[in-house]
């Protein structure tokens, strides 16, 4: 059950989703942090992700940045950033607050994010998947089509997939 609270943002059961803004952007990279930890990485992995992994200020909405939070409370539970230009983009980032995951608020953000690249006039979204988050990106309809270098680690490739906006329900 969704419904429109007049904001824009939209309240589905006990998460809201909004546009997030250019202040969240630490708060943000922190939680994209706790997110990626959350897959047994060491300290000398994540300490190589931070740069990959830091919000802007300015990506905020470039990146047309939403977050999902528990409504009351404020408490961000995730987001999810759609970058790029009609008719192809990406999917940039996806995290989830470790605690939340497997409770939908990962389905939620990236339903949000297909239905905006919809509206927008995409065709087709990538997203270089990290391979933890690659089953769930199979499950919201994204296919594997290759591997990707890394941004961080030389030598480590990661799981390149697309999903076909139009075809897909997220």
């Amino acid at each position: 059950m969704s419904a429109d609270d007049g904001s824009g943002a939209v309240v589905r059961d006990e998460v809201r989703l909004r546009a997030a803004v250019e202040a969240e952007a630490g708060p943000l990279t922190e939680l994209a942090m706790r997110s990626k930890a959350h897959w047994g990485y060491d300290e000398t992995f994540m300490a190589a992700c931070r740069p990959e992994l830091t919000m802007t200020g300015s990506e905020i909405t470039a990146h047309r940045t939403v977050l999902a939070e528990q409504p009351g409370t404020g408490r961000v539970l995730g987001f999810g950033t759609l970058e790029g230009e009609p008719p192809q983009g990406a999917v940039g980032m996806l995290f989830v607050e470790p605690d939340a995951i497997g409770l939908g608020v990962g389905r939620l953000l990236f339903g949000h994010l297909l239905a905006t690249a919809r509206r927008l006039g995409f065709d087709r979204l990538t997203i270089d998947a990290d391979p933890n988050a690659e089953p769930f990106y199979a499950a919201m309809g994204a296919v594997t089509v290759g591997r990707v270098p890394s941004g961080t680690i030389p030598g480590r490739t990661l799981p390149l997939m697309a999903v076909d906006v139009i075809a897909s329900d997220g």
